[in-house]
């Protein structure tokens, strides 16, 4: 029943097909009628409802949020045409009604808005609507097509009895199937009738009464040479102002004249020009002006151009035809292709009618078509200068690509007023003709092409590079090039089989780049889709390639070049007229100080060629530019200085062009914060919200024209800085390639970006290329969004020693999290809980800040800082003057703010449904709604459920609903009313890893995606969760459906319930989705692999320890922490050092290693409230210990793989932090036998089934367990890579069940060593100390090959951007252990000939030693002008003498206080600053030493690559495709996919073609393992009930049979041994039998017995035989037996012999035969024939051939299949009929005389005379091998029913 639930609810919107929804009313008090139509565009609000095409027309806006930027003013007129107003289209409002999802009130914010839209609404008297699902709106419009609707006014204010179904302004859709709704809800709302406005003349309502002239400004006017001006006449058929202004402001004078002037008679004399403006309603309405433009035409005395209507109209005039569009095109989005030069523009359109192409005249042609749907775009006369356009050149709103079409009709009249015979040609236009265009960019032919990765994962370069190298790997396979990837990111799915052909593990430098060149001799190269690194190097490769025979696909190195070379990018932006800031460019510390003198302060300092805004900052005086500059010169010879626009907004846009020269923007993207903070530190609102028409297409334009000019091939990123307080704006800079805004656009809108941008490079146009997500329109076109998303960055800052929290222009997050929302709202409060699992939402939190200052200068806690501010009742204005953040946004968060404090008065009984409803569409959590009530979360999930609050699934389809989508790429909202999707998948869950963050990273997302291929591969339907941007699990093509959504309990949950998914697997993702792996599984949620309560088990300290010591496994000494006193106890007792950390902990957060006891109190005080579910715990440091990995994989608690890995570094490393090496090189036998020998012990006593990984440390062959994570580790990819075993894989398939190949064996070469290394981000953290400790630092991995573990370490090394030292060593070490333990490897650096710097200590005990070495000091800051510069270590550092810096800390044996800087703190921040290379542990020291002594050549040897597909020539590549596809499923994957799981088997008519098959293949697999094993255990456990109430032999015993070889039970029931002598039911029977088996096989005289059964029983019921109905199993075994015999089924002939009246196998297989191509012969006596129904069915589908009494020889000879029944006594009413009939027909060796040589004779048997016996051996009989194919199939049957 359909009620407006709300009070609010005050505005009705009801459809013609009886469809309604309510809402709120924002516009008019009143009720209107008209047509119902959308518009996809997502900005211009306030132009489209003056367009006067949309007169009469109720305008439905696809993007929720409406209103923002308010309205401007009314009364400011153009500066051109005087009297109209300067920023509409029309003087009034047009629309008759609007239709929106969320309005943003009187909130609006933009420096030019007068007032809100409501307002103007109002004021117009238009009515409109807000809170409608217009997505739903939408989808119905583009299926049913444009329809009348009505606004309905609500009269009676007193609420009508709420439904029992809340609704959320949209009628409950189970109503609407049949499209109309209960009518109680009419009498609270006026009532008006329907009205079709295109049956009026609307133009005659929007044209001008009279003629009127609009004058040119006299500086640029054009004068005819009569010496009157130039003048035009347009025929205002309802006129947008901007034509106007676009035909004035080139000069010319405009006359307009109403629509049914009569301006022939003006022609030539009076004008020169004719233009027919756009208008509303149906083009053959208006014949007046077809008649008057038809004699202009005919007398051709000047150019004619029409727009839009005027194109129609001038179409009709030529004699073609109009017609209605199913729902039109309105959008600012639409791709037309110009016929003439093949380019494709992106255009406004806003029409209804259509050009109906096939109906032009001779000697008028095409000339624009809409590229998705061939519909006319636009005409052109071949003889005469007359054209017209569908689309909006004019734009407002919308793209200005197509503005140069009134330059070309302008330059038309000039050429005819200078040359009357312009009069008898064709227009003409500029960019070539489409053969030439072709010419100029020719497809790219490339055969092998190498792609650039971009290395380890740091600050500024994530995960978003293998997201995007990925898609790039995809594209080029897609065209069928062998693709060679160097990448030694070991932990990405770039570098995983199933992508690139080749991959390298190798450094991503100029040197090893151009060796693998060499080696592999590729034709192409890309240099755009692996960050600044790969940009690197193709720079510094750019002379080389040539020679080296490569050619750089995609953008050219020379634009690159120009984009990062600063000066240059602003010389050349200056040289097309646009604006950078004022900057200047200094090579020295001298210059930078002259030139800032002319820009004035403040500035920004940035350093040349670097990545993320590395070594940049800003300066307010002398003092800080000179700070800024020393750090920028040791990372770049040149920096740039520019003034600093902080406070403005910062807006980007991702811009693809193709080597044709066509332009697109995929998405704008708004800053939340102002500029000066780094993009990748800012938070990010797609599309923009604050912008207008003006000012989004402004930037649009820029942004194209830039591209052009540059000459960006493929994708490209731009970022501005705008004046929120004019139109005022400058370009920041150009990423010439991919970037993470790349990945962030990509997610946020559908679009693969980088998938595009690598078919670009190939010279592919865009026109040319489809857009995967709708199928139906191509790559050429701009997203509409119909939500609003947000990113917000991960920050760690908190893993740092020191580091400066404060954000600016140099990048410190190391991860990001996407969300996506109907509103603001929504959509950043599920962001902020997902970066986070602790955060709530926006809520006020306690931590410790000044609240002015924290908003003044942001750190990683700003919006927690606003929360406070709103908490603390400051207003919106006084947080806009400290933030800059616009008032928009901070509105927004107030509303938040302010129903936080609204929420706090209520508790879960007073809630109405209202509000939990508003609240969730407000983006509030369960768990924020229980804090607020006082409840806890299930309760509120609870309520909130049978309240029928439940979220829906909508689409990101790219195209706002506008054409159907094929996407599988998902969201959850509150803000609708339908889901867009049905739930009949029943996947399985994989969820992903999160947000990256330090200790969970790019690993888990590989382990994610191997997770989803395994299954996949293996048939099964998948569900990928996820909300991380940069990954490759968030790309639509990796599972069958992607929910971008949080990984927490609330919203899992609600996942899975809709899906009703088969289950979850959740040790792929890290330690998030294990943080509610024990609540889902208290909720009933099915979890595969490990059971939660054993990951409780392994992450709770006690319960592990406990099972530890039952198994006998040894552990450090621990206790858990509760006060003071008893830690000091327990500290003493086990000695120092120890180590304090929380318990359920992901890479060591907050744990620490303490010396002594002072340390240990001042560590506490940090400490306890870590965690507050969960105790601190100490753990005895064990020392000088070597630390090991371990990486396993168990089924049922039995280990079925393992790979163990060492550290380099002792024990007290973090294991992220780590170096690990693999195969392991030191490590002792008896080591290894007894961790094994412990991980079999942990992984059968927690009964692991899945991954799941232990680290070790040993000391003198002792073994302790330091922690466990029944889950995918970090080190995964790593082991499985090197390993060459996927050890995921393995993973994936024991938890799904499936067959799995226990330690498969492993192939690597003897001398073959993989070194995995950890990449630090600390350049990019000031202040950070660069100390490896527990505390997890690194950002990333790398890895790399050698054949030794020297060799791959110095390669991995090199790979993290480490440079080897050439002659100047600079030591500095702590303790005496260390020096003594370091001294052979100082000797060799000796011997090697570097020079030795040391520090005091270190310097005496290496002169001790005789080893020469130059003493160098570190002095406090004071003391530095008396120190001479040939002593002092910082100068040393930075004027970068020293190549190499060894600092070896000694551990820190008491705790000083955090402001104290040691002095080696302050050198290895130095050392860091200034870009020096630094180690800072002893055994990285001695193996990077021994590694330089060995002198390796780094050539490339085998070990370096891994070959996943031969090169070309090994192996034709199209059927390597093919064998790869059709490679066949095993037994457990067949299964996994059954149709008839747990479903009742009642009649044949269930089976459909692909089932037969289905079952057929198991049924082939099951002979197989029968023949092999005698039983299979498929149905181990499981218990099948038979139940004959008819005598049976063959169906009972084969069932019993297949059971039994299935590996499961019988319980035999017979009926004379039943409860049915007692008078007992089917039914009741049924129902008993199903609590003690798993299935029920049922025999029954009754026909209607299966019916019966089916009903009663809650396990699934096999018909074997009801009456003479049916026998479905017999008919199964019976076609399996045909197929098994005689190959094929289709083509036979069947003759069907005996009894067909009561056979009912005869009824069951006729009906199946009905799947194939057979002809069938009936013979039977007459009494005895078959059922007409059958009969009928035969006959209907052309089977039957004949009906017989008599078997003559002519039927035999035509049998291929002669099918005898036995001619059943118990069927019969009387003996005597029975006697007659008995032996009608026998078959013996006579009859089969005439038979052909290879047929089969079958019988389903018993038999009494029907075969003779002597058949028995003719190899033709078949009837008891058909008994044996009886038990296959019921095999089968019995899996795919009962298997798990």
């Amino acid at each position: 029943m359909a009620q407006p639930t709300l009070e609010s609810h005050n505005m009705a919107l009801e459809l013609q097909d009886g469809y309604v929804c309510f809402g709120e009313s924002f516009g008019a008090d009143k009720s209107i009628a008209g047509e119902l139509v959308f518009q996809t565009g997502m900005v211009g609000y306030p132009e489209s409802i003056t367009d006067p095409s949309y007169r009469g027309q109720i305008l439905v806006i696809t993007f929720p949020l409406v209103g923002n930027y308010g309205v401007p003013s009314r009364e400011e007129m153009d500066s051109l045409l005087q009297d109209l107003p300067a920023y509409f289209e029309a003087k009034e409002i047009h629309i008759a009604g609007l239709v929106v999802a969320s309005y943003s009130g009187d909130d609006y914010s933009h420096h030019l808005a007068v007032s809100s839209l409501g307002a103007w609404l109002k004021e117009q008297g238009v009515p409109a609507i807000t809170g409608v699902d217009t997505r739903a709106l939408t989808k119905r419009i583009r299926e049913e097509g444009s329809m009348l609707g009505r606004l309905l006014q609500r009269t009676s204010t007193k609420a009508t009895p709420t439904s029992t179904v809340l609704t959320n302004g949209a009628v409950n859709t189970q109503s609407l199937t049949n499209g109309h709704v209960e009518e109680d809800w009419r009498g609270n709302f006026e009532y008006i009738a329907w009205e079709d406005p295109n049956k009026q003349n609307l133009v005659a309502e929007v044209s001008v009464k009279e003629p009127k002239i609009y004058s040119p400004d006299p500086s640029s006017a054009l004068k005819h040479p009569s010496g009157r001006p130039v003048r035009v006449v347009c025929v205002d058929v309802g006129l947008k102002y901007n034509q106007l202004r676009c035909l004035v402001r080139r000069g010319v004078e405009v006359e307009v004249v109403p629509w049914n002037y009569d301006f022939p008679r003006l022609a030539g004399k009076e004008y020169d020009g004719l233009f027919i403006s756009n208008g509303p309603g149906d083009p053959a309405m208006i014949e007046d002006t077809v008649k008057h433009i038809k004699v202009a035409m005919d007398e051709a005395r000047t150019p004619i151009f029409g727009i839009c209507l005027g194109h129609q109209l001038l179409a009709r005039a030529a004699g073609a035809d109009t017609l209605k569009m199913k729902f039109g095109n309105r959008g600012h989005n639409i791709p037309c292709t110009n016929m003439i030069s093949g380019r494709c523009h992106i255009t406004s359109q806003n029409h209804g009618y259509a050009v109906d192409a096939k109906t032009l005249p001779h000697g008028w042609e095409e000339l624009f078509v809409n590229a998705n749907d061939g519909s006319n775009e636009g005409i052109r006369h071949t003889r005469r200068p007359y054209f017209s356009v569908q689309f909006h050149p004019e734009h407002t709103p919308g793209p200005r690509d197509t503005e140069y079409l009134f330059d070309v009709f302008i330059n038309t009249i000039k050429k005819a007023i200078d040359s009357p015979d312009t009069l008898s040609k064709p227009v003409e236009f500029p960019g070539g003709t489409l053969e030439e265009n072709k010419k100029l960019a020719p497809r790219v032919h490339v055969k092998k092409v190498l792609v650039l990765g971009s290395g380890g994962l740091s600050i500024g370069q994530a995960g978003e590079f293998d997201y995007s190298g990925s898609q790039a790997i995809k594209a080029l396979k897609e065209e069928g090039i062998y693709t060679v990837l160097i990448n030694p990111n070991i932990a990405t799915i770039q570098t995983s089989k199933g992508l690139a052909d080749k991959v390298y593990f190798l450094p991503v430098t100029a040197d090893f780049v151009r060796k693998v060149i060499q080696k592999e001799r590729p034709d192409g190269i890309y240099v755009t889709f692996g960050g600044q690194t790969a940009l690197q190097v193709g720079i510094q490769l750019r002379d080389e390639f040539e020679e080296l025979g490569v050619n750089v696909l995609g953008t050219p190195i020379d634009t690159i070049i120009t984009t990062e070379d600063r000066e240059l990018f602003a010389r050349s932006m200056e040289s097309i007229g646009e604006k950078c800031a004022k900057s200047a460019s200094a090579s020295s510390v001298d210059e930078a100080m002259r030139v800032v003198k002319d820009i004035g302060f403040p500035v920004i300092v940035r350093a040349a060629y670097a990545l993320g805004g590395l070594g940049s900052g800003f300066a307010e005086d002398e003092a800080q530019l000179l700070e800024l500059c020393n750090k920028a010169f040791a990372a770049s010879p040149q920096v740039l200085i520019e003034r600093s626009m902080k406070g403005w907004k910062e807006i980007e846009y991702e811009v693809v062009r193709d080597a044709r020269d066509n332009c697109i923007t995929v998405c704008n993207m708004e800053n939340f914060d102002p500029l000066g903070i780094h993009t990748g530190d800012s938070i990010v609102v797609a599309p923009s919200q604050t912008l207008s028409d003006e000012d989004f297409n402004m930037l649009r334009t820029t942004a194209v024209n830039v591209i052009r000019h540059l000459g960006v091939v493929g994708e490209c990123n731009i970022q501005y800085a705008l004046n929120p307080f004019s139109r005022e704006y400058c370009i920041i800079e150009v990423n010439a390639r991919l970037s993470r805004s790349s990945a962030l656009a990509s997610k946020a809108t559908g679009y693969p970006l980088a998938f595009v941008a690598a078919k670009l490079g190939l010279g592919i146009p865009l026109n040319e290329i489809s857009n995967s997500v709708t199928r139906v329109t191509c790559a050429c076109f701009e997203p509409s969004l119909d939500y609003v998303v947000v990113k917000i960055p991960r920050w760690d800052l908190k893993k740092f020693l020191r580091v400066s929290t404060l954000l600016g222009s140099s990048m410190k997050s190391v991860g990001e999290v996407m969300s996506i929302g109907r509103t603001f709202e929504e959509a950043i409060q599920k962001a902020i809980r997902a970066i986070d699992g602790n955060n709530l939402g926006f809520n006020e939190t306690a931590a410790l800040m000044k609240i002015d200052q924290e908003l003044q200068t942001p750190s990683d806690q700003r919006l927690f800082a606003i929360a406070n501010a709103m908490q603390a009742d400051y207003d919106v204005h006084k947080i806009w003057q400290l933030t800059k953040i616009d008032k928009w946004f901070l509105t927004r968060l107030k509303g938040l703010s302010d129903f936080e404090k609204l929420m706090s008065t209520y508790n879960t009984a007073s809630v109405t449904k209202p509000l939990i409803r508003r609240a969730k569409e407000l983006g509030y959590s369960d768990r924020q709604l229980a804090k607020f009530w006082g409840s806890n979360e299930l309760a509120v999930r609870r309520s909130r459920v049978d309240a029928g609050i439940i979220p829906v699934v909508k689409q990101i389809d790219t195209v706002a609903a506008e054409f159907p989508a094929v996407t599988n790429y998902l969201y959850l909202t509150y803000n609708g009313t339908e889901s867009d999707i049905t739930f009949n998948d029943r996947g399985i869950m994989v969820l992903g890893s999160g947000v990256y963050r330090i200790g969970s990273s790019v690993e888990f997302d590989w382990c994610s995606v191997r997770a989803i291929r395994t299954l996949r591969e293996q048939g099964f339907k998948t569900v990928m969760v996820n909300y991380n941007p940069e990954t490759v699990s968030t790309d639509y093509d990796e599972a069958d459906r992607l929910y971008f959504e949080n990984i927490s309990l609330e919203t899992v949950m609600d996942i899975y319930t809709m899906e009703n998914s088969s289950g979850v697997i959740m040790s792929m993702g890290g330690q998030t989705p294990n943080n509610i792996a024990l609540p889902l599984h208290r909720l009933n949620v099915r979890i595969l692999g490990t059971s939660p309560e054993m990951i409780d088990t392994a992450e709770n300290r006690y319960k592990f320890s406990r099972m530890l010591d039952r198994i006998n496994v040894d552990q450090p000494a621990w206790k858990e922490l509760t006060s003071i006193e008893e830690a000091t106890e327990f500290c003493n007792k086990v000695s120092y050092p120890v180590l304090v950390r929380p318990s359920y902990v992901l890479s060591g957060a907050a744990m620490n290693t303490v010396y002594s006891r002072d340390d240990l109190a001042n560590y506490l005080k940090q400490a306890v409230d870590v965690s507050r579910e969960h105790p601190v715990v100490i753990t005895k440091y064990i020392e000088g210990a070597k630390e090991i990995e371990m990486d396993a994989v168990a089924r049922n608690g039995t280990m079925i793989g393992h790979f163990i890995s060492e550290h380099v570094e002792n024990a007290g490393v973090h294991s992220g932090d780590a170096t690990l090496i693999l195969p392991p090189q030191d490590l002792d036998p008896e080591t290894i036998r007894r961790i094994e020998d412990a991980t079999r012990k942990i992984g059968n006593a927690l009964n692991v089934t899945g991954p799941f990984n232990i680290q070790f440390i040993a000391k003198d062959n002792e073994i302790k367990v330091i922690e466990c994570n029944v889950r995918a580790s970090r080190s995964f990819p790593f082991v499985s890579k090197v390993m060459g075993v996927d050890l995921i894989e393995m993973a994936t398939k024991a938890m799904a069940g499936l067959p799995v190949v226990e330690y498969p064996p492993v192939t690597i070469a003897p001398d073959y060593v993989g070194v995995k290394v950890p990449q630090f981000s600390f350049s990019r953290l000031s202040g950070a100390d660069p100390v490896l400790g527990v505390e997890m630092a690194s950002t990333g991995e790398v890895a790399c090959f050698g054949r030794t573990k020297y060799e791959a370490y110095i390669k991995a090394l090199i790979s993290t951007g480490f440079k080897l030292p050439k002659k100047n060593i600079l030591l500095s070490i702590g303790s005496f252990k260390d020096k003594l333990e370091m001294l052979p490897s100082i000797e060799s650096l000796h011997k090697m000939g570097f020079n030795l710097f040391a520090t005091a200590g270190t310097a005496d005990y290496i002169q001790e030693h005789g080893i020469p070495v130059k003493f160098l000091e570190v002095l406090t800051s004071g003391d530095q002008d008396e120190q001479k510069p040939e002593y002092s270590l910082t100068q040393h550092l930075s004027n970068n003498l020293i190549d190499l810096y060894i600092n070896l800390p000694s551990s820190n044996r008491f705790r000083r206080p955090a402001n104290y800087m040691s002095r080696g703190y302050r050198t290895r921040r130095m050392a860091v600053d200034y870009q020096t290379p630094l180690v800072t542990n002893v055994k990285n020291a001695k193996l990077l030493i021994e590694a330089l002594a060995r002198h390796y050549d780094l050539e490339i040897s085998k070990v370096d690559f891994q070959e996943f597909e031969p090169a070309h020539g090994s192996q034709d590549q199209s059927s390597l495709q093919l064998s790869r596809l059709s490679g066949s499923l095993s037994l457990p994957q067949l299964l996994a996919n059954s149709p008839f799981k747990g479903k009742h088997i009642v009649s044949v008519k269930q089976f459909n073609r692909a089932d037969l098959h289905l079952l057929f293949t198991i049924a082939q697999e099951m002979r197989l393992g029968a023949q092999r094993q005698g039983c299979l255990e498929i149905l181990k456990g499981r218990v099948l009930c038979t139940m004959f109430f008819e005598p049976s032999t063959r169906t009972s015993a084969s069932f019993d049979a297949a059971m039994k070889r299935l590996g499961g039970e019988v319980v035999v029931v017979n009926e004379i041994a039943s409860s049915i002598q007692k008078g007992e039911s089917i039914g009741d029977t049924i129902r008993t039998l199903g609590c003690y088996g798993d299935a029920i096989i049922l025999r029954h005289p009754a026909e209607e017995s299966i019916d019966i059964a089916t009903k009663f029983s809650d396990v699934p019921v096999i018909n074997a035989g009801n009456g003479s109905r049916e026998h479905p199993t017999q008919a199964l075994l019976d076609i399996f037996t045909i197929r098994e015999e005689l190959g094929t089924v289709n083509g036979l002939t069947v003759t069907f012999v005996g009894d067909l009246k009561y056979g009912r196998t005869v009824h069951s297989l006729c009906e199946l035969l009905k799947h194939y191509d057979v002809t069938i012969q009936l013979v039977s006596p007459e009494s005895l024939a078959i059922p007409s129904s059958v009969r009928e069915a035969l006959k209907s589908r052309g089977q039957l051939s004949l009906e017989s009494t008599e078997l003559t020889t002519d039927i035999i000879a035509k049998s291929d299949v002669l099918y005898c029944t036995r001619v059943q006594k118990e069927r019969f009413p009387d003996l005597a009929h029975y006697e007659a009939v008995k032996d009608a027909f026998v078959i013996d060796n006579k009859v089969m005389k005439n038979a052909k040589a290879n047929m089969v004779i079958m019988h389903p048997l018993p038999r009494n005379n029907e075969i003779h016996e002597e058949l028995d051996f003719d190899p033709r009989a078949a009837y008891f091998r058909q008994m044996k194919y009886g038990l296959y199939t019921r095999m089968a049957l019995l899996a795919l029913v009962m298997a798990s």
